[in-house]
């Protein structure tokens, strides 16, 4: 059974088949929207925005047409979809500062405290392709050419 979509008016999307049946569809929003989740709000720092993101990425992949070989092709175009969907809109949305406060602790915090602080301070300096790649690589555990796939890059 193919799964359908409603169609509007007001869509901004060229109409097109959706042709990912649902049981493969359930299959892969079940495997990849925890993890997907995940990497987006590590790369973006905002899990407002990681939801909005997630939602758009799934409409866009069945909206796409996009079958793939298998469930390891499909998550990868998901993947590059989310990470362009990201790249987008940072390049609307600027930071208006490149200034990073500084953070003075009080002494006695735990050391796994500090550690956090650090790699989340570290990572809010990268870009966001850096973040992405090492979030792909030491979270998701993807090998160089799964990451290079998911972020188009060759």
């Amino acid at each position: 059974m193919a799964l359908s979509l409603p169609r509007t008016e007001t869509s901004s999307y060229a109409a097109g088949a959706v042709t990912m049946d649902e049981a493969a569809f359930r299959r892969l929003h079940q495997r990849t929207a925890r993890p997907l989740r995940a990497y987006l709000a590590r790369c973006c720092g905002d899990f407002a925005l990681a939801d909005d993101l997630l939602q758009e990425a799934y409409l866009r992949l069945l909206r796409s047409g996009f079958e793939g070989e298998d469930d390891d092709h499909r998550k990868n175009y998901l993947y590059r979809i989310a990470t362009n969907l990201m790249r987008d809109h940072f390049r609307r949305k600027r930071p208006e500062t490149d200034e990073v406060p500084e953070r003075d602790l009080a002494p006695g915090h735990d050391v796994a405290i500090h550690l956090r602080s650090d790699v989340g301070g570290a990572m809010a300096e990268l870009s966001p392709r850096d973040r992405q790649m090492l979030w792909l690589a030491y979270v998701e555990g993807g090998s160089h050419r799964e990451i290079a796939k998911a972020l188009g890059l060759r």
